[in-house]
């Protein structure tokens, strides 16, 4: 008979799985369903919605996820995964079946993106903790490893998948969760049990879940709308709404641990913060999250944008390969992730974790070492050495912070970690953003200036200083043919002007690339010194973690040596008695 932890792994892997292949099928499919839902990635309107539909799912479960963790505490954190389960495949067969074109379906896939996300937040607020409760601490690393091996598989799947589908039909990437989230929902209805330590005398922190999700929701949409465009700028950080949204949500983030410390029964219970493996395990993933959020998008736009393009690859094509070209990212956290899982169990998290986030920002700093037609093996194993780092970080990290929790915290715990992590992973993709969009602006007419004379087109010129920097990046995100569409919008009168052979040479794979890379990779390479640092702090705080720590066999151990020394003060007490006798 399987033992039961291996059940409890299986169910909170299916899921890791189906999370994972969602989010990378839809990187790759973005191309396709913008096309299918008739949607211009050079109209200045577009911006958002791409942004939306990326960001909008991590600010829903960075929102929700502390309270589904203390829900989980209360009224159990099986039957809350299982919903889960079905909310995410609910919301799997509604983005299938999104209705409508243009902006309204845009905004549709944004909707039901969220519901996804609202199961999400189940699943992963309570994966880390039933995995805690099924296994023993000396094993805990490794099943960590095996988890994280699934997200590492279901992203190589998604990739794969979502570049066939999206070849056939765009609405298919999104039925890939439904057989795989039901198959989880029966999966864990029937198999799963609740060993869990229940608090259902405890009731739901009013005042602290409005003010968290309030002031993190304002924080979250003052990041996304501060990338868009505003007025003249080509960015939204002076838009007073942006301002008054980030004043207002830094606000209420101050204002919420005080309101924690003075209620009876708070939602994020600051008292697990002196758990010293919870708290710096916690920061370093919230850092380590900040510097990786946001790696993977920038090289996407960099190989789909840039580089295959100068290879010969056609822009329709491009999405797919991109996902390709970075699997050594991939294989080394599935090399390492399993490992330093296993290693975390015998010495503990901080040297391993210490050491990946090393290897990150090396890697990082080695990126900026490349030119933007590389060669590609150089490139391959720097990628290999950065999802190395990851893989080191990984397990050993959310190991030691589950580690150091008492059992009837661990839902909430692990909500806060997740919390922490999907916040830190929204901003990266704010930091990102912000670091590559005000980069380009500064040189992006200028280089596109100077290939449009050299192409015998000054004529365009005027044309592209109005472009603003976000649809020159939204349209190397997407795999589009930029100059195609650009002209497409143009009236006749200005093709006409052109002479067949400049027009041939900038509808070419070659052109825009080359136009691009000189602003672009300025932009990036600032960006990569920036998670170089980013990932050096999350280094410093997980070598000031301190030893290994399990919190029960700590406890037990203390226990322990208090009794021998009650009995040996007890043994001499009655040899002095006996002495007085």
């Amino acid at each position: 008979m399987v033992q039961y932890k291996w059940v409890a792994l299986s169910n909170t892997t299916i899921g890791v799985l189906m999370a994972s292949i969602n989010g990378t099928i839809l990187m790759i499919s973005l191309p396709a369903i913008f096309r299918g839902i008739d949607l211009n990635p050079f109209l200045p309107s577009s911006f958002q919605y791409l942004l939306w539909i990326l960001m909008g799912y991590m600010v829903v479960t960075a929102v929700l996820l502390v309270t589904v963790g203390r829900l989980s505490d209360i009224y159990g954190r099986v039957r809350l995964f299982n919903f889960g389960f079905a909310i995410f495949t609910a919301g799997s067969i509604l983005l299938f079946l999104t209705p409508g074109h243009g902006t309204t379906a845009a905004l549709y896939l944004i909707v039901f993106r969220m519901i996804q996300a609202i199961g999400a937040s189940f699943l992963f607020a309570n994966s880390a903790a039933i995995i805690t409760d099924a296994f023993p601490s000396n094993e805990r690393g490794k099943a960590m490893g095996i988890n994280q091996i699934a997200a590492l598989a279901g992203s190589l799947i998604g990739l794969i998948v979502g570049g066939i589908l999206a070849t056939i039909n765009w609405r298919y990437v999104f039925l890939v969760s439904v057989p795989v989230g039901a198959l989880g929902t029966i999966w864990s209805y029937l198999k799963l049990k609740d060993q869990s330590v229940r608090r259902k005398d405890e009731k739901i922190d009013l005042p602290g879940n409005v003010t968290f999700a309030a002031g993190l929701t304002l924080i979250l949409i003052g990041i996304t709308y501060g990338l868009m465009p505003y007025g003249s700028s080509s960015m939204g950080w002076a838009n007073p709404w942006v301002m008054a949204s980030m004043i207002s949500g830094a606000a209420m983030l101050i204002a919420f641990p005080f309101i924690e410390l003075h209620v009876d029964q708070p939602m994020f219970d600051m008292h697990l913060f002196k758990y010293r493996g919870f708290t710096f395990g916690n920061f370093a993933g919230f850092f380590q999250s900040m510097g990786m959020g946001g790696v993977m998008f920038m090289v996407i736009i960099l190989l789909q944008g840039i580089w295959l393009p100068l290879h010969g690859y056609s822009y329709s094509s491009v999405p797919f390969w991109a996902g390709i070209y970075t699997i050594p990212m991939m294989a080394g956290f599935v090399i390492f992730g399993p490992i330093s899982g296993a290693l975390s169990d015998r010495i503990g998290a901080r040297f391993l974790t210490t050491l990946g986030m090393i290897v990150g920002a090396v890697a990082f700093i080695l990126l900026t070492l490349f030119p933007y037609n590389f060669s590609y093996p150089p490139f391959a194993a720097t990628l290999f050495m950065m999802g190395s780092g990851m893989g080191l970080f990984g397990a050993p990290n959310i190991t030691a912070v589950m580690n150091s929790l008492p059992p009837h915290y661990r839902g909430t715990g692990s909500g806060m970690r997740s919390t922490l992590q999907n916040t830190g992973q929204t901003a990266s993709m704010g930091i990102f953003f912000t670091i590559v969009l005000i980069t380009l602006t500064s040189y992006l007419s200028s280089s596109f200036n100077t290939a449009l004379a050299a192409a015998g087109a000054s004529i365009l010129i005027p044309v592209f200083d109005k472009i603003p920097a976000t649809s020159a990046l939204f349209s190397a995100f997407l795999g589009y043919n930029p100059m195609a569409t650009i002209l497409g919008l143009l009236p006749s009168s200005f093709s006409s002007l052109i002479s067949p052979t400049s027009l041939s040479i900038l509808e070419g794979t070659h052109w825009f690339p080359l136009a691009l890379a000189p602003a672009f990779m300025k932009a990036l390479h600032a960006s990569f010194y920036a998670g170089a640092g980013i990932l050096v702090i999350a280094a410093l705080l997980s070598a000031f973690r301190g030893k290994r720590f399990i919190y029960g066999e700590d406890t037990e151990f203390k226990e322990k040596i208090q009794e021998k020394t009650e009995t040996k003060v007890s043994a001499q007490v009655e040899v002095m008695r006996d002495g007085k006798k």
